[in-house]
């Protein structure tokens, strides 16, 4: 097994902290048997992030594949999110001890907000800040937040955010805002860094993963790792999940980076926030 890799999150309000670089997302993944299994699988990987959300409604099945893994809890980094309608000061509050008892954990390692909702995600971190402070959750963050809405958050929060999780691939080369993260010290979360299975047989992908000897998949995800991304690709399927770890072992050269970089097409295969007042 390759020895898979972890990034600090920013030092000031997170000290010592670090998230693993590979994670399993498990958006759209059934409750039930097929998110245990798939959790199941993916820590026999190696992986040793999961990452969840209250909408996606498996936030229970999560929990119950750590505690049946029989792995340290301390070892597994657990992220979940707050949905939009469950946002607001008190709400934020009662949500997240919600999403708590339903994983059946003592405390979450990283809460996000899920979406910046107008008028209500000031509040929300307010919230999130509460719940850092008191030991609840070791970090916190915000996800499909753009350039805007983190300019915005600078006016507010007493905190900055430790992450910020959006859909990111060479298709979606979000570059601004990638620096622009970098320069508040946010680490970049990629979701949907395998475009949903759409541009896996991109010729010009298909071309470079065979002068790997890798699948387009583990050329999308290296590629993310090589950006210095924190990466969450999303398989029910044991062989894949295998393969999705299976990307520290090999090293994309400078010019072929630059060439998936050229990919871009600012093609979201998921929701674009960036109209969102």
């Amino acid at each position: 097994m390759n020895k898979l890799t972890s990034v600090r999150l920013p030092l000031k309000a997170n000290p010592g902290l670090e998230i693993p670089q590979l994670g399993l997302g498990v958006y759209q993944t059934q409750p039930g048997q097929s998110t245990r299994q798939a959790v199941r699988w993916a820590l026999e990987a190696g992986y040793r992030q999961i990452d969840t959300a209250s909408v996606y409604q498996n936030e229970a099945d999560v929990g119950q594949a750590i505690r049946d893994s029989g792995l340290p809890r301390e070892s597994i980094f657990v992220t979940t999110k707050l949905w939009n309608d469950d946002q607001g000061y008190e709400s934020t509050l009662k949500a997240f001890e919600q999403s708590r008892q339903a994983l059946g954990l003592e405390y979450i390692d990283l809460y996000l907000i899920h979406f910046p909702v107008p008028g209500k995600r000031r509040e929300s971190w307010r919230a999130l800040e509460k719940l850092q402070q008191a030991g609840n959750c070791r970090a916190i963050g915000v996800s499909n937040y753009s350039h805007r809405h983190l300019y915005e958050m600078e006016s507010y929060a007493n905190q900055a955010a430790a992450v910020n999780q959006v859909e990111f691939s060479p298709y979606l080369y979000q570059q601004r805002l990638l620096k622009y993260c970098q320069v508040l010290g946010i680490q970049l979360a990629a979701y949907s860094p395998l475009t949903r299975g759409e541009m896996l047989n991109d010729p010009p992908l298909l071309a470079l993963a065979q002068k790997y000897a890798r699948s387009t998949a583990q050329l999308l995800i290296r590629w993310a790792i090589q950006h210095q991304l924190v990466v969450l690709p999303k398989s029910v399927h044991q062989q894949r999940i295998q393969q999705n770890a299976a990307v520290f072992d090999f090293e994309i050269s400078a010019s072929d980076m630059q060439a998936l970089n050229q990919l871009n097409q600012d093609r979201h295969f998921c929701w674009d926030p960036s109209d969102v007042e």
